[in-house]
């Protein structure tokens, strides 16, 4: 890029604001296609619905790449550099990742044992008559 005079770097920077934005304009109808918002409904189409999300996520990958290899300068560096950005970058999706899981998984259990705490168990008598209270609100 030292190389290359103003009025190319100025081409180049054009070139690609046009080009992320073009890639833009069809993450936006693709996003729009997928909610049914353009008069055709794909909600029972479960496998057009898994082609927009992988669509979205192929898209949204590439303008990643664009943006860190271009306009970052890291597509003109060399290879160590590039990896010692890269694979934290992974990491830092794969974190993402596990703590959306996480959080999945802390809410069922949080929505497990709220709807135990409200399941009213009947007052059963013992083998030597007296009741056991399971509900403890409602002791008094």
């Amino acid at each position: 890029m030292a190389n290359t005079d103003y009025s190319a770097a100025v081409s180049g920077v054009y070139k690609g604001m046009i080009l992320l934005g073009v890639v833009t304009l069809i993450e936006v109808g693709v996003s729009l296609f997928g909610k049914g918002h353009l008069g055709i409904d794909p909600s029972p189409y479960t496998w057009i619905l898994v082609l927009v999300a992988i669509a979205l996520i192929v898209l949204s990958l590439y303008k990643a790449y664009y943006i860190i290899y271009e306009f970052m300068h890291m597509g003109h560096e060399v290879q160590g550099l590039r990896m010692s950005v890269l694979l934290p970058c992974l990491l830092l999706v794969w974190a993402i990742i596990a703590f959306f899981h996480e959080g999945d998984a802390w809410k069922n259990r949080r929505d497990d044992i709220q709807e135990r705490n409200n399941f009213e168990i009947q007052d059963t008598p013992s083998p030597q008559g007296m009741i056991y209270y399971h509900d403890w609100d409602n002791l008094g």
